[in-house]
């Protein structure tokens, strides 16, 4: 099996030699933005999306991306070709690059490092989606939109692998976060719904959740079949009382969450609405008009 190719500053190289300084701003400071992508049947899904993001943390950040956005979009496709990719898993990221101690990059720094990756990824078995996910409440509140906007997918993590240690810590699969006010805001990796006499309900961006493209997608798909979706602030008591609850996330797609602290919600399996969600929104990645042909 030949090596996996990955871009990096202008060349694309075997994994083996990407290598990134060590004075580098991302892995200094987190100092960087990132997006996870997914191809499904040899095209990338929502890319045009996904590139969109991608440039407005840019400018979020104050961040002057290496090269114009068009020439990102076939480095991802490009990268996907290199390895062969008909249904996987892409990170794009965009480090601040400034080789160098101290906050601020230094007049003639090296530029922002651009470096993208495609393989596979299997975050959890078809079994899983069946059973659902256990999750516990983290103790860690998630970041406030006013101190760090989650719509910016920066390279500074540690709010949420911080909650995801914690949730793996008590045997979970997920760890649900609650802002400073108590509302439900979203799980580490994944957005969040809740499902309670038919309504499907996620939290607004507003209280601090990212605004994630899958969870886009299935809103619009939701609503297509008929539901009514809804934006609202709700609680920890509104998830352990609904009838189903699911999270979704590019890794993810959509899987129910069956268990939280310890308590099943309703049934403990995977309900009707959330697997008809599911099927929905796999037979929705196949549509052409959802991804650019690799």
């Amino acid at each position: 099996m030949s090596e996996q190719t990955v871009y990096l500053e202008g060349a694309y190289i075997p994994l083996s030699e990407a290598k990134i300084p060590v004075m580098d701003h991302g892995l200094l400071y987190g100092d960087g933005i990132f997006e996870g992508i997914r191809a499904y049947g040899g095209r990338v899904f929502k890319l045009e999306e996904h590139m969109r993001r991608f440039q407005t943390a840019a400018r979020a950040i104050n961040l002057t991306l290496p090269l114009p956005i068009g020439e990102i979009t076939e480095i991802v496709l490009e990268t996907c070709r290199r390895n062969t990719i008909v249904d996987g898993y892409i990170r794009l990221v965009c480090t601040r690059g400034a080789d160098g101690l101290g906050l601020f990059p230094k007049p003639g720094a090296h530029p922002p490092r651009l470096f993208c990756i495609a393989g596979q990824v299997a975050l959890y078995s078809e079994e899983a989606y069946k059973r659902g996910l256990k999750v516990i409440t983290s103790h860690l509140r998630r970041n406030k939109a006013t101190i760090v906007n989650p719509q910016i997918k920066s390279l500074n993590y540690l709010n949420n692998i911080m909650a995801n240690i914690e949730a793996h810590r008590y045997g979970a699969d997920e760890a649900l976060m609650l802002n400073e006010d108590g509302l439900v805001a979203e799980c580490t990796g994944d957005n969040i719904f809740i499902i309670q006499d038919g309504v499907i309900s996620t939290p607004p961006i507003w209280v601090g959740t990212l605004n994630g493209i899958t969870r886009q997608a299935v809103i619009e798909i939701a609503r297509s079949l008929g539901y009514t979706v809804q934006e609202v602030p709700f609680t920890h008591f509104d998830v352990l009382n609904a009838d189903e609850a699911f999270l979704t996330g590019t890794a993810a797609e959509i899987i129910a969450l069956t268990e939280l602290d310890g308590q099943l919600i309703d049934s403990g399996v995977a309900g009707k609405i959330t697997l008809e969600l599911l099927d929905a929104f796999r037979e929705y990645t196949k549509q052409s008009k959802n991804g650019a042909k690799i």
